[in-house]
């Protein structure tokens, strides 16, 4: 009994001017009002503020604790002055593949310059293949300035945001253009039970591809290539504020509702190019828009749920500190590193899926032969001169 009551004082000893959170993590057996009582004052909303924790300062006085570990990000400066032989030699590796990533990119863009004749093919097949290199250079600045790696990750989803849509816009043009796409399917009714929302929802009625339905399916890309930039910028603004803080995740906060938001919206997004791609897998497959699609689908999956999955572990303490680097802040790192190396890889890959030789399907021959220019040679003529990508 005397143990038990020596024991309780002494918790109640640790406690006495320690913050809210650092009581708790003391297990600091109190009720809430006198955890406020005894680290610190009451503030706005019921939150507990007040001095720097005590039992904190004195663990990272005697050494127990890195300063490192409950601080921000570090600088460029303090990062390279404690940057070792390793670290120098991996930095500079990475460096050289985003280097690397983007000669790949240059010489993809003078290839499509010289072979396509088509100029709205050529820029949107440009913003296609840019993916791959803008994330891996945003990625190598987020490493070497390590406090800019929020805004680069808000670059570098915006960009992909837009692509989302051009790559909507891609597969409409491997048929010819929007009316021919529309007589294509004319008498034919198209499912809409596709992933990632809808898979499961096989009572959904069919739809006529009619243009006004070719519209809405359009807007379902077309959104997140507009919202995305907004709700990014909002956030941004807000950040200057303190109410945009990724490391808190709380109802009453902006990042959780911003972040449901563009969730929302690219689950649309995806909605969308699936209805549109369950049919150009079969109809376009000779254009190799299989593994076009895939490589979409691989450079988001790698861009966002590896991003979330790791500032999950980070936010944890799963991710181990290492000075300089507090969890989230190497965390981040890794994520950067990752990004760096899959976005040449897929640099490569997309090099060899789009530089290949296509020769005119039927599709395409027929969606000419419904263009404008009516059913004559003239108007095939036409039509087709858009739509065989490469010539040699």
């Amino acid at each position: 009994m005397r143990m038990r009551m020596w024991m309780r004082r002494r918790r109640r000893r640790m406690c006495w001017g320690v913050s809210g959170e650092l009581c708790a993590a003391l297990c600091c057996r109190r009720s809430e009002s006198e955890r406020a009582t005894a680290c610190g004052r009451r503030g706005e909303g019921g939150r507990v503020t007040g001095s720097p924790p005590v039992l904190l300062q004195m663990l990272m006085e005697n050494g127990s604790v890195d300063p490192a570990c409950v601080g921000q990000p570090p600088t460029s400066e303090v990062m390279l002055q404690s940057m070792d032989l390793a670290m120098a030699v991996l930095y500079g590796g990475l460096t050289m593949l985003t280097l690397l990533c983007t000669a790949v990119y240059l010489e993809e863009v003078v290839y499509l310059q010289r072979k396509i004749e088509c100029p709205y093919k050529r820029k949107t097949l440009v913003w296609i293949n840019g993916a791959a290199p803008v994330i891996s250079i945003t990625s190598c600045i987020g490493l070497w300035i390590p406090r800019s790696a929020m805004f680069t990750d808000y670059t570098a989803s915006i960009y992909f945001a837009i692509c989302i849509h051009q790559f909507m816009v891609m597969m409409i043009q491997e048929y010819g253009g929007e009316q021919a796409l529309v007589r294509r399917f004319q008498g034919s009714p198209i499912p809409i039970s596709t992933g990632p929302c809808c898979c499961c929802c096989l009572c959904l009625p069919r739809i006529n591809l009619t243009r006004r339905n070719l519209a809405i399916i359009q807007c379902g890309t077309f959104q997140v290539a507009f919202l995305r930039p907004v709700l990014l910028f909002l956030g941004a603004v807000l950040w200057t504020n303190g109410t945009y803080n990724p490391d808190k995740m709380s109802v009453t906060g902006a990042y959780l509702w911003i972040s449901c938001i563009s969730g929302v919206a690219t689950i649309v997004s995806l909605w969308a190019i699936g209805i549109m791609f369950s049919h150009a897998r079969t109809n376009l497959a000779s254009l190799n828009i299989i593994p076009k699609f895939a490589l979409n689908q691989m450079i988001l999956i790698l861009s966002s749920l590896q991003l979330a999955i790791l500032a999950m572990l980070g936010t944890a303490g799963t991710v181990a500190c290492v000075p300089p680097f507090p969890s989230r802040a190497r965390a981040a790192s890794m994520n950067q590193q990752l990004l760096v190396v899959e976005m040449f890889l897929v640099a490569l890959v997309s090099r060899g899926v789009y530089r290949r030789r296509y020769d005119a399907v039927a599709v395409t021959a027929e969606a000419s032969k419904l263009g404008a220019g009516g059913g004559g040679e003239g108007g095939a003529e036409n039509g087709s001169r858009g739509d065989v990508i490469v010539r040699t």
